[in-house]
């Protein structure tokens, strides 16, 4: 795999993954609040079935209470009287009621007849609860509820019971009714399938929606990133030629100074001081004035390459700060063009970086170059100056323009002014251009990041 491909790969599988694990935490919380909505659900069928026995056992206890509380402990007849009215109240297939003597003898058992007469206390359901032995227990102890398995009279099949009991103490009888639980239990196993399956179904559709909409938006903008490298690169490849054209262009501009300036004086010189020998061997009465004129030609020569030296890195820009080295230029201007130059630096504050200061000096260059080239110009205006912490610099001149009127971000497409917009954005400054036919206003401002830390301030001071 590329170094390019590596990183797709990496960016885009942890994102997935993350988007997986999120889907699962939220599925999980989600079957969590239904399991616990289901187990609510439960129990409260649980609690409505309990309530229905504790009304229906109230009911057959009102309806045996005048007889059974009138009758003696051993009335046959009122004890026959009230197993027939037990055994009378049904409500439903699987709804009867039964009664159990103390000794776990069946008395009353309308679905199971061949329970009657017989003696039940050692009975157990297939969990192994003696059945009939905990129902009377439950009842001498006050009544109560107690669940088992029990056959059920609809199906034939064994089922989880619920039921009810009371003692009436003085027949030693115990009195009973309950529900069958296993339609709770189906609806309670429906209701879970069915959140299975939707929670499960919900997984499928977020993650077939969010891992496609989250690979749609990072392909779209790795697509942007890879575009705008694209262009980076093109832009890079473009400011390099343009570094390359600068560079071979000044290297010309420094050959034709070398060539038609300093080389023709010194050639010059040369000239004159094999005039000046040939005068001194035959004792010419003008030689000494000969001579004169090569030591100040030699002087020209000298004067030029301090200018070159001067335009290439001005020593009193490191000596004694921006604000003396663009006062030597502005009179090196005006000695070199006649142009009336003026510089304001009354609230500038040098606290700039060196390579700040070099910047706005460039731009200082460059734009009395284009003063001198260009702008027919007759008086040119420098202003340097700091506000809350930013240094600021404005040249203006009262020249013929360019273009059309400019008031904001320069726009020009000259490769001097480029380089001037360049320096001021490689320190996040601002370049501004308002140029007419009355003149042309440059301004550049720099943010504060362009100044030298405190520390250095202060040993600067």
């Amino acid at each position: 795999m590329t170094l390019r491909h590596q990183i797709v790969a990496l960016a885009i599988v942890p994102l997935v993954i993350a988007i997986l694990a999120i889907t699962a935490f939220i599925t999980w919380q989600s079957a969590d609040l239904a399991r616990d909505n289901i187990a609510t659900f439960e129990q409260n069928m649980l609690k409505a079935k309990e309530t229905e026995i504790l009304n229906l056992t109230n009911l057959a206890l009102s309806a045996i209470q005048s007889t059974y509380g009138d009758a003696g402990q051993d009335d046959q007849v009122a004890k026959d009287k009230v197993a027939a009215i037990l055994n009378s109240l049904d409500y439903g297939e699987d709804g009867y009621f039964f009664v159990y003597d103390y000794d776990g003898n069946n008395i009353v058992h309308p679905r199971q007849g061949f329970r009657h007469g017989q003696n039940w206390l050692n009975l157990t359901d297939p969990d192994g609860d003696k059945v009939i032995a905990e129902l009377i227990a439950t009842a001498k102890s006050g009544g109560g509820l107690h669940q088992y398995k029990w056959q059920k009279p609809s199906s034939g099949r064994m089922a989880d019971k619920l039921s009810f009991v009371v003692s009436l103490d003085k027949w030693h009888w115990v009195v009973g009714t309950g529900v069958y639980l296993d339609d709770v239990f189906a609806q309670t196993a429906a209701a879970n399938k069915s959140m299975r399956a939707n929670i499960k179904r919900t997984f499928v559709v977020v993650a077939l929606i969010a891992v496609p909409a989250v690979l749609v938006v990072f392909t779209t903008c790795m697509l942007v990133t890879f575009h705008e490298r694209r262009m980076a690169d093109g832009k890079l490849k473009e400011l390099t030629q343009r570094v390359i054209n600068a560079q071979e262009e000044e290297r010309s501009r420094l050959a034709r100074e070398l060539h038609d300036g300093i080389s023709q004086n010194l050639v010059g010189v040369r000239y004159t001081m094999d005039l000046a020998g040939r005068k001194v061997r035959t004792d010419a009465d003008d030689a000494a004035q000969t001579i004169n004129r090569g030591i100040e030609a030699l002087n020209g020569a000298i004067k030029e390459i301090r200018r070159l030296s001067h335009d290439l890195r001005p020593r009193v820009l490191d000596d004694l700060g921006l604000t003396a080295a663009i006062e030597a230029l502005c009179f090196n201007f005006v000695e070199r063009t006649g142009i009336q130059t003026d510089i304001e630096a009354s609230g500038f504050i040098e606290m700039l970086r060196p390579e700040a200061s070099t910047a706005l000096y460039r731009i200082a260059q460059e734009a009395f170059n284009n003063v001198e080239r260009h702008s027919g110009a007759s008086r040119l205006s420098v202003r340097l100056w700091s506000e809350k912490g930013r240094a600021r610099m404005t040249i203006s001149d009262n020249g013929s323009g360019f273009g059309d009127g400019r008031d904001g971000p320069l726009r020009q497409s000259g490769l001097g002014l480029r380089n001037m917009q360049e320096r001021m954005a490689h320190f996040r400054g601002l370049m501004l251009i308002n140029s007419d036919a009355s003149g042309t206003v440059l301004t550049a401002m720099l943010p504060k990041s362009a100044n030298r830390p405190t520390n250095q301030q202060a040993e600067a001071a």
